[in-house]
C-alpha cells in the first residue's frame, strides 16, 4: 500500500511539473538550442531536497493558471508577508512551539485551506536561495502525506529583481508609511480622482506615465530601491502600474490589491 502511494504521489508531482512548463516550453527550448538559458528558467539545482524546485517562469505559469491552480504559500512570518508578497498567495500561522530562526508554517493550516486534500498541488516559497523556511514546510508536508509540493526557492527577492513587483496588505502600508518617511506612494488613477483625495505624501502617475515621471522627480531615480507603494481605482489599474514601474529598474514596488477608497477605510 505504501509503494502505491508513493507511485501516486509521483504521478501526481510529474504532472503538476508538467503543466507549470507547457506554457513556456518552447520558449525554454530555443534559448536552450541558442545558448544558455535565461535567469527566468534557472533554479538552484539542489540536490538531496524531499521536494523539487520551480522557476520563476513555471512559478509564472502557476499563477496564470485558471484550472487546477495550486495554492501558493509564503512561508515567512505574517509582517513580512503583510508588507511584500507574491500576487496570490497565502499566508498561514508559524508551527508552535518553535523559536523564530527555526521558523515554520503549520502545516494543521494549510490542510484546512485545502480541506485536507493531500493532493492538492502546493507551491511554497520564502525569502530566497538561503532562506530555509520554504524547505521546512515543504519536508513537513512530504512528512504528513502532501504528494502534489514544489518550491520556488528563488523566493521573493529573485521575483522582484526579475521585474515582478509584490503585493502588500493594507495594515502594512500604513504602518510603514507611519515609520518610514522615504516610502514613496504613487497613485494611478486619473489627475481628477487624485485631486479629489487620495493619500497623504502621494504622488500622481498614471500608467502612460511612468517615463515621464522618472525624470520630473515623481519617481525616486536617485535610489531605485526606494520602497515604493502603487495604489489605484481598483487592484488591476494598481498592478499595471506597479508593473511598470517595476520594468524601470525599481527594485522594491508593492502595490494595493483593493481600491484607493477601501485603503483609505481601512485607515479609520
Amino acid at each position: 500500500m505504501r509503494d502505491n502511494i508513493r507511485k501516486r504521489g509521483a504521478r501526481h508531482l510529474t504532472a503538476l511539473l508538467a503543466a507549470l512548463v507547457v506554457a513556456g516550453a518552447g520558449h525554454a527550448r530555443a534559448a536552450t538550442e541558442h545558448g544558455p538559458c535565461t535567469v527566468s528558467h534557472g533554479t538552484l539545482a539542489e540536490t538531496g531536497q524531499p521536494t523539487p524546485e520551480i522557476s520563476t517562469e513555471q512559478m509564472e505559469v502557476a499563477l496564470a493558471r485558471d484550472v487546477a491552480k495550486p495554492l501558493v504559500i509564503d512561508a515567512r512570518p505574517y509582517e513580512e508577508f503583510a508588507i511584500s508578497h507574491i500576487p496570490g498567495a497565502l499566508n498561514v500561522a508559524p508551527k508552535p512551539g518553535l523559536p523564530l530562526s527555526q521558523y515554520t508554517s503549520d502545516v494543521v493550516e494549510i490542510g484546512k485551506l485545502v480541506n485536507g486534500n493531500v493532493d492538492a498541488p502546493i507551491v511554497v516559497y520564502c525569502n530566497g536561495p538561503f532562506c530555509g523556511k520554504s524547505k521546512r514546510v515543504a519536508a513537513d508536508l512530504v512528512k504528513s502525506g502532501y504528494t502534489h509540493v514544489v518550491r520556488y526557492q528563488l523566493g521573493i527577492p529573485v521575483w522582484r529583481a526579475l521585474g515582478h513587483p509584490a503585493q502588500a496588505e493594507s495594515e502594512a502600508i500604513w504602518s510603514t508609511l507611519d515609520k518610514d518617511q522615504t516610502a514613496v506612494i504613487i497613485d494611478a488613477r486619473e489627475a481628477a480622482s487624485f485631486q479629489a483625495g487620495s493619500l497623504p505624501r502621494a504622488r500622481n502617475v498614471r500608467l502612460d506615465e511612468v517615463a515621464k515621471a522618472k525624470d520630473d522627480g515623481r519617481l525616486p531615480m536617485l535610489d531605485h530601491n526606494t520602497r515604493i507603494f502603487v495604489i489605484g481605482k481598483d487592484g488591476a489599474q494598481a498592478l499595471a502600474a506597479a508593473q511598470e514601474i517595476a520594468r524601470n529598474a525599481f527594485q522594491n514596488v508593492s502595490y494595493y490589491a483593493g481600491s484607493v477608497d477601501s485603503l483609505m477605510r481601512s485607515r479609520r
